[in-house]
Parts: C-alpha cells; sequence; structure tokens
C-alpha cells in the first residue's frame, strides 16, 4: 500500500500533442512513458549513451522544462527504481487500456535491469504494442524483443557505429523535409507510428 500511495496522483502514462494526434490517425490508444531526459536532478544518468542529441534535445526544452511538468518524470524515473515497478506498470496500461505504449519520449534506458523489466512488461501485455527509440544500442545488441515490441536505433550516441542501416530500424533527424526525402527517408515527425512502415525513420529537427 506504500508504494501505491506514493505514486497516487503520478501521471503514469501520458499522451503529449503527437500522441493524441497520432492516436486518431490510426484509430488507436497511444500512451507515451517518460522519464528525465539525460540527468535527472540529483545526476543520476538516464541517458549514458548520448552524445551529439544533448546540444539539441528536444525533452530538455519546451513543455519538458516546465516546472508543473518536471516533477511528473521525476517521479516516474523513482517508479523504475521500485521493486513493484512491473505490476504498477501493468495496473497502469490496463487502467488507460492502452493499444500502444512509446517507452521514453524523454530519457532512455540506463541498465541491462530496466530494459528486461519492460520486457516483462511486453510479455504480461501481448495485446499491446510497445516501442521505442534509443541510443543505448550496445545494451539491445544480442537480445530478443518480445514479439509486441520494437525498436528504432537513433542516432548521435556514442553507439553509432553498432548501427547497421541495413538491417536495422533506425532513426535520422534532418533539418527539413526536402533534405529528409531527398535520403530517402520516411517522414514520421508527425505520425509516431509511420515508423512501423519502415526501417528509414526519418524526424525534422524542431
Amino acid at each position: 500500500m506504500k508504494t501505491l500511495n506514493k505514486y497516487k496522483g503520478t501521471s503514469i502514462l501520458s499522451q503529449n500533442a503527437k500522441m493524441k494526434k497520432t492516436s486518431k490517425e490510426n484509430n488507436v490508444n497511444l500512451f507515451n512513458f517518460g522519464i528525465p531526459a539525460y540527468k535527472t536532478a540529483s545526476g543520476k544518468m538516464t541517458c549514458p549513451f548520448a552524445k551529439d542529441c544533448v546540444k539539441f534535445c528536444y525533452a530538455q526544452k519546451g513543455a519538458y522544462s516546465w516546472s508543473n511538468v518536471k516533477p511528473a518524470f521525476e517521479k516516474r524515473y523513482e517508479l523504475t527504481k521500485d521493486e513493484n515497478f512491473v505490476s504498477i506498470m501493468n495496473d497502469a496500461i490496463k487502467g488507460t487500456k492502452a493499444t500502444h505504449i512509446r517507452i521514453h519520449d524523454s530519457g532512455d534506458f540506463y541498465s541491462t535491469k530496466y530494459i528486461f523489466n519492460w520486457f516483462t512488461i511486453a510479455v504480461n501485455n501481448p495485446d499491446v504494442t510497445f516501442y521505442f527509440y534509443t541510443k543505448s544500442i550496445s545494451l539491445f545488441k544480442g537480445l530478443e524483443l518480445p514479439k509486441n515490441m520494437f525498436s528504432i536505433y537513433s542516432y548521435g550516441s556514442k553507439n553509432d557505429s553498432l548501427i547497421n542501416k541495413a538491417i536495422d530500424r533506425h532513426a535520422v533527424i534532418f533539418n527539413s523535409l526536402e533534405e529528409l526525402n531527398k535520403a530517402g527517408y520516411t517522414d514520421c515527425s508527425n505520425n509516431d507510428l509511420a515508423i512501423m512502415n519502415t526501417k528509414k525513420v526519418g524526424l525534422i529537427l524542431h
């Protein structure tokens, strides 16, 4: 009971504008789970393999930096460390009736243990599709993801050399739509589930 009360009032799963738009366009119920970008307020690293991306990280500005928003991300990070994290997430997913979960609209996988917790959550919710962008590529290489989970490896990390463009679904950030199209990538800037139809995910810098 103490654990449940600790996170009572915290929005464990949420929907930003892009998630709501994607849900409507694809007739799904898409929610996201985020933790602080790069570091927590106490200095704990949440994006251990971040490199170039730190300079233009969208999750360190705008609404993500608002004083009424940041505490929720800190609380979710604390939740990921809780021994009841998996069961609390299972309940949250059932409570929202989510069909799709984006893991980390902010933050990243900071340890192998944390990754396996999400694997367990995915296995416990086989009718839900889980997906994530990650720069923690070295932690994932050699792992077999649950059937209902999809990864997108993001460029701009210390792990860029591990991305196999011919095999891995990967994301590249472009300065403009024209540049994105010229490179042969699919624009996933406005429809988050467009990633399901391509291995070449293109995002426009914002």
